[in-house]
């Protein structure tokens, strides 16, 4: 215990933490948003690159489509041979790179203090470039939010930040290389908000907005300008027809969670193979191989797919065929854990899904195969705002905001009832690992240090003899764990606990020696009725005390106590109000009524 230093006035509070250390957060992120809409480039050439080279023995980085790939044995071997080096890479390189990289990075964000290594930065993209180029039917945008993250957390490990801090240059990396993919900044920000940052705050939102439009202004110069799939359908409906946005949506929530299961059982079904996990890719390459026997379009990351669907240009059976190999072959390459991302896939099996419902829907099937694409995104990765922001950022298409609106929340709804996890979530929950992705406030920040503490408190006076204190601990009139001792002007001037009194006991007698002056060198932990219980709970915390007298500011005489009790029964009061339900004006209530909070307490300390 010790005499106490006694604040003054209340502290400055407001609706945001954030002070002006987010001004040089904004310069780092800046920074970063130019490495990843680098990183998007490497990654996107690189991609070109292998492609040609595999498929039409030419060294040229332009883009190339497998749509005309030849049927044959090369067909079957060159996705196997693309696994097998994956699997090489992974073994003996980074098993990191393995999977689609969003879990990843969540995993590094959560778990990892947000710091991720070189070789993920290095290997990633070209485990990715290897993937897709030799046939995998996965995109470029998981890929590029691993690499764009490690970019960001590495040049965050250069600086003195902390976990929070590089948290933000992490995200803000990933979403400047998504940006540059895909010319979507507003959906990058929302993915980072949905998925990724796991807060809403303006310390991490404005890095993380500053890095995809420095990634957006960028693009026009590396990879081009306008709408990646520019598209302008509309859905001309009678009064009822947002029923059919509702039922395109369920249906996308369906398939949705169908994939998903179908993913996670063969993944389940790889991790039974009696060999080490550095030859599943291989095996992922060969069924990708023989499906692309079938459907060539099947192939590669299949953005001519997007644009074909959108504009109409296919037919019912290469749809419906497109829709079931690409989907075999995305669960079974997806879970033999090699490098490739899920989003571009998860946009054809709903743009497929929708057009194809499309042909018996009024209105143009381009615009329902776009509702399709929203629906499958939202649902499957429980991002909603971003698949609606994304399908309206790819095609320039404002006037299907509303519809796009009702199709991916009824997508959403499904899959947050149907599956207690998503695609992106499973895996790191099979390490393991449990994600809430659900952001509420604080219920400690809603309440005063008054409202929960106990208003009437034992005390002991701080001139007491430590002789006199061993005999009152050992006799009938101790009551508590500890007392607050008093001075004689009424300040508080410490704390005394029973461990103290016992360890006291076992001395020599202590003559005139006063409880004040065995106080240690360690602050009190003081509290104040008028201040938020989140900021003392944050102090009792740090300071690592079980309780807090709380003081006046002015005289810093003692009116109460707080322990960690109260702090329990805070959060279960904010607990009792998510799940008790009463009905006021129809019928008498029926359920038990919340504990009145602020109501006096007995005597303890």
């Amino acid at each position: 215990m010790s005499r106490p230093i006694h604040a003054g006035a209340a502290p400055r509070l407001g609706d945001f933490t954030t002070d002006r250390r987010v001004l040089a957060l904004i310069v780092m992120a800046a920074l970063v948003g130019v490495g990843g809409a680098g990183a998007a480039w490497v990654l996107l050439r690189a991609i070109a690159l292998v492609t040609n080279l595999i498929w039409f023995q030419r060294l040229d980085a332009g883009s190339a489509s497998l749509a005309g790939a030849s049927p044959g044995l090369w067909m079957v071997a060159a996705p196997a041979l693309g696994g097998l080096v994956i699997g090489l890479m992974a073994r003996f390189g980074s098993e990191k790179i393995r999977g689609h990289g969003i879990p990843e990075a969540i995993e590094a964000i959560l778990i990892g203090g947000s710091r991720m290594h070189l070789k993920v930065a290095i290997l990633k993209p070209l485990s990715s470039a290897i993937s897709i180029g030799s046939g995998g039917p996965f995109g470029a945008e998981g890929p590029i939010i691993m690499t764009g993250g490690a970019i960001g957390s590495l040049f965050a490990q250069c600086f003195s930040l902390s976990a929070a801090e590089r948290k933000t240059l992490l995200v803000a990396g990933a979403t400047a290389g998504m940006t540059a993919i895909f010319g979507t900044p507003v959906a990058a920000v929302l993915l980072a908000v949905e998925l990724l940052l796991f807060e809403w705050k303006p310390r991490s939102l404005i890095p993380v907005i500053t890095a995809c439009v420095t990634s957006f202004a960028l693009r026009p110069a590396l990879i081009g300008s306008g709408a990646l799939f520019p598209f302008a359908g509309a859905l001309d409906l009678p009064w009822w027809g947002p029923l059919l946005c509702v039922v395109v949506g369920v249906l996308a929530g369906l398939q949705s969670g169908l994939l998903t299961g179908l993913l996670y059982r063969a993944e389940d079904l790889f991790g039974a193979l009696p060999f080490h996990w550095m030859w599943w890719p291989a095996i992922g390459g060969l069924v990708v191989g023989l499906g692309g026997l079938f459907e060539p379009r099947a192939l590669g990351v299949g953005y001519e797919v997007i644009g074909d669907l959108l504009a109409g240009h296919v037919t019912a059976s290469a749809v419906t065929s497109i829709l079931i190999v690409k989907s075999l072959i995305w669960i079974v390459a997806l879970a033999s854990g090699t490098s490739g991302g899920v989003l571009a896939p998860l946009l054809i099996f709903g743009g497929c899904a929708g057009w194809l419902e499309g042909q018996v829907l009024p209105g143009d099937p381009g615009a329902w195969a776009l509702l399709g694409m929203a629906a499958m995104m939202g649902g499957t990765m429980r991002a909603p705002l971003t698949g609606i922001l994304f399908a309206v950022e790819l095609t320039g298409d404002l006037p299907l905001l509303g519809p796009l609106l009702m199709a991916t929340g009824a997508a959403y709804a499904v899959t947050v009832l149907l599956l207690k996890r998503s695609i992106l979530t499973e895996k790191i929950a099979r390490r393991g690992q449990h994600v809430v992705r659900e952001y509420s406030i604080d219920p400690l920040e809603l309440l005063r240090v008054s409202e929960v503490m106990a208003t009437t408190v034992d005390t002991l006076p701080a001139d007491m003899k430590i002789d006199d204190a061993v005999a009152f601990f050992a006799g009938p009139e101790h009551r508590h764990q500890s007392y607050p001792l008093v001075g004689s002007d009424g300040r508080v001037e410490g704390i005394i606990d029973r461990a103290d009194v016992l360890r006291w006991s076992a001395e020599r007698a202590h003559g005139e020696e006063t409880l004040f002056e065995r106080a240690s060198d360690s602050s009190l932990t003081l509290g104040y009725p008028d201040e938020p219980l989140s900021r003392l709970a944050d102090r009792m915390v740090a300071a690592d005390v079980g309780r807090a007298p709380i003081v006046t500011r002015d005289g810093g005489r003692i009116v109460g106590l707080l322990s960690r009790k109260d702090l329990l029964q805070a959060r279960g009061a904010a607990r009792e109000a998510e799940t008790t339900r009463a009905a006021y004006l129809v019928g008498p209530r029926r359920s038990r009524p919340l504990p009145a909070v602020g109501a006096a307490k007995p005597n303890r300390t």
